[in-house]
């Protein structure tokens, strides 16, 4: 059982994998997608910017529409899809049907990575879903950190072409070990769409919904700028920001195996002192962020934290609605695009109107608000609590 239980993990987080480094590894390729197809590298980050907004739109309905199937049948479903699009992507010359090919299998990205947090939260007692879900995010942190490199190596040595055959193979391979390996789970117990929604009626949903979106914000808000600020206010040369991204995203898979352990062990104290931890490290970035070696500890310490951040926004949701599991992990993922999108555009304001260094306020502000919505939704769930935390961190799984 404990072999098959981490066999599914396993699957469900290189399943993951494929999915973001699907989403996140074209951005690499941004330069060579213009020159392929004719068109201005702007336009080539539609393909980025699309498939964000369509799983931000998607991201609390399909996850509800999918929530009464067979979990296996939905999970091939969505990586066939992801599987046709990435082999239009190879063959295709017109911008417009890459374009279709990218945005239709964004739609069901929620599904599968909603499926995989519940999956593997399932799989094992409520005392290990942390650890288990935490091992999922891996695939996340991966997917969004080695996805990019690697399909920018391959692009530059061999051609745009065979990056896109690089995202084809790594979801064929899940499809074919999901149709083997992965047992059939019908739905026992079915949730009416109604009775999934009807939890949208609860404050403690939105209050967490706030406070992911807030949370996210104060992480990618200021990381989406880190190449920026380490050429500008570290000066640093090019090779050495891109080691700095290789720190910050080999650190953000150390922080999901800390926060496994973490969110097992102490849920509260996690939760309620992250916005500490990562607002002084923050505030030790605007201090000390011109010197190099102290930045070079920073990212490490920060993209620790990242990962660990990833981490309580889904136990912040799951939590909220343990009773509609796929809805609340649709909701997650939506929320999460909404702060990333949000955090890039605050900071980008900060930045243009107060220059580089000041971006990093963007997370201190993010941060301060977070922990107010933090602190209000505990104390919807035991208001006699102190900070309003139920004693026991785990019942939500």
């Amino acid at each position: 059982m404990v072999k098959r239980n981490n066999l599914l993990i396993f699957i469900l987080t290189i399943g993951v994998f494929g999915i973001l480094n699907t989403e996140m590894g074209v951005i690499g390729l941004l330069p060579s997608i213009a020159e392929h197809y004719h068109v201005s590298v702007s336009k080539a980050g539609w393909l980025v910017s699309f498939f964000a907004l369509a799983v931000a739109v998607s991201g609390p309905i399909f996850p509800l529409l999918f929530s009464g199937i067979n979990r296996k049948k939905v999970m091939l479903l969505v990586l066939g899809v992801f599987v046709l699009g990435n082999i239009v992507s190879i063959f295709t010359s017109n911008f417009t049907l890459a374009l279709v090919a990218r945005i239709l299998p964004a739609f069901f990205h929620p599904v599968y990575c909603s499926l995989a947090f519940t999956v593997a939260a399932g799989a094992v007692s409520k005392e290990e879903a942390p650890k288990a879900v935490s091992k999922v995010f891996i695939g996340v942190s991966a997917g969004m950190v080695i996805g990019v490199p690697i399909a920018s190596f391959i692009a530059s040595a061999a051609s745009l072409q065979m990056a896109m055959v690089f995202f084809a193979v790594v979801n064929i391979m899940v499809f074919i070990a999901t149709l083997l390996f992965v047992p059939s789970m019908p739905v026992k117990e079915r949730l009416s769409y109604g009775a999934q929604l009807s939890v949208l009626k609860k404050s403690m949903i939105w209050l967490s919904v706030v406070a992911v979106i807030l949370l996210n914000s104060a992480v990618f808000g200021v990381y989406s700028y880190l190449a920026e600020y380490l050429k500008t206010v570290t000066n640093m040369s090019p090779n050495t920001i891109s080691f700095m991204l290789c720190i910050f995203g080999g650190a953000n898979i150390i922080g999901n195996v800390v926060a496994g352990k973490l969110l097992t062990n102490n849920a509260i104290k996690s939760v309620v002192s992250f916005p500490f931890i990562l607002g002084a490290v923050y505030i030790l970035l605007f201090l000390f962020g011109q010197f190099s070696l102290p930045m070079a500890i920073i990212t490490l310490i920060w993209g620790i934290l990242a990962g660990i951040g990833g981490n309580i926004n889904q136990y912040l949701m799951m939590s909220s609605a343990p009773e509609a599991p796929e809805f609340a992990n649709g909701l997650f993922i939506s929320s999460c695009n909404v702060g990333t999108t949000f955090g890039a555009a605050v900071g980008g304001l900060f930045l243009s109107q107060m220059g580089t260094q000041y971006v990093v306020f963007v997370g201190l502000l993010s941060l301060v608000l977070s922990f107010v919505a933090i602190l209000l939704r505990n104390y919807m769930i035991a208001p006699t609590r102190q900070l309003g935390f139920p004693k026991d961190n785990q019942q939500f799984y």
